[in-house]
């Protein structure tokens, strides 16, 4: 196995060529969970691998709680699809709890203030759904809750985590908090193997080729319980070794070839470049900086064939919601034609 044989079979499994799908909670499903705490990049997250489909309808899905977000895997905000959002959150919500306990010991949140902040919550959003973070600071601050800014986030994290709220709808442009038992009801428990059967089996189906330190960074598991995942999964998936380190995809992973180059204008935080821990694969080096600032910032990139080529960015003007475009060196004829319609394909995804 090499590099092309890696970027290639991701594209194919990532459902950025030749996707199988047709709705955004199909897509979301598939990969299992994709990182959203971009939400209109997130968004576009979708969309690319949808062609022909909008802004308009992927946000109608995440408001008619098709597409779950909320904070899970790892402390960021994913879309999840309604289909996994509870037996996910039995998994991953003790471990990201235990990854946010130093700032919930700064910020002076005891078990007994988060029950109450939680039976506030509660109650208000039974009085009225879609309430925004603001809205609900403002209740909390009735009931003598101190919350600043960030109080209030990690309030809301355990909101999340606990599996009480989730996104609402959209109102007025901004993200609101519904309860999750309203949008979602649970209707069963599952066993510690089975969560973590259907989250390898998820991760290496649609994200493989990958490696274990992989999987292990993107699901927030330790390695002891990726390891028994593995094991888990280990009939139905194939181990190669490549150098020092063994990938892992899936017996009927595509064995799509590029017939035809392709460029892609992937958002910020896409699951194409965030979901491995080594990156050498598809970003140069050399041009590190240029797409992972140095506070862990991913910027909207240019894929060609799977490989980073420079970076994107959108840009409001009269005629809408475009595209700008910085290449790491200038492209030839045929490559320009290729941005031009990766590029016309996000303005007509946004129109």
């Amino acid at each position: 196995m090499n590099i092309a044989d890696i970027t290639t079979m991701r594209l194919a499994n990532q459902q950025l060529v030749k996707t199988r799908y047709k709705t955004p909670r199909e897509i979301v499903s598939w990969m299992g969970a994709m990182q959203a705490q971009d939400f209109n990049m997130a968004k576009w997250g979708v969309g690319v691998r949808l062609p022909g489909i909008t802004d308009k309808q992927v946000e109608k899905a995440a408001d008619d709680g098709e597409l779950i977000r909320t904070h899970i895997l790892r402390p960021t905000w994913h879309f999840v699809s309604r289909d996994d959002i509870h037996w996910m959150l039995q998994l991953s919500a003790p471990r990201v709890k235990l990854a946010i306990r130093s700032s919930d010991r700064d910020l002076e949140l005891s078990d007994d203030l988060l029950r109450k902040t939680s039976s506030i919550i509660r109650k208000a959003l039974e009085r009225e759904s879609n309430l925004t973070r603001q809205e609900l600071g403002t209740i909390l601050k009735k009931a003598d809750v101190e919350c600043d800014s960030r109080r209030l986030s990690h309030i809301m994290y355990h909101a999340e985590l606990d599996g009480l709220v989730c996104n609402g709808a959209v109102k007025d442009k901004k993200q609101t908090y519904a309860l999750l038992e309203q949008r979602v009801p649970k209707t069963s428990n599952y066993n510690v193997d089975e969560t973590l059967y259907r989250l390898a089996y998820k991760y290496f189906q649609s994200h493989g080729p990958a490696t274990i330190q992989d999987f292990i960074w993107w699901s927030g598991l330790t390695a002891s319980e990726a390891r028994s995942a593995l094991a888990l999964i280990k009939p139905d998936f194939i181990f190669e070794t490549a150098g020092e380190q063994t990938y892992i995809f899936h017996q009927s992973s595509s064995d799509y070839k590029h017939k035809d180059h392709v460029v892609h204008f992937l958002p910020a935080f896409d699951e194409l470049l965030v979901s491995y821990k080594d990156r050498k694969e598809i970003l140069a080096l050399i041009h590190h900086k240029k797409v992972i600032t140095s506070n862990g910032i991913f910027k909207p990139a240019i894929f060609y064939n799977g490989e980073i080529i420079g970076v994107w960015k959108k840009v409001s003007g009269k005629n809408g919601v475009l595209s700008e475009t910085d290449c790491f060196s200038q492209p030839d004829r045929a490559l320009s034609k290729l941005i031009k319609k990766a590029s016309d394909d996000f303005d007509s995804y946004m129109k």
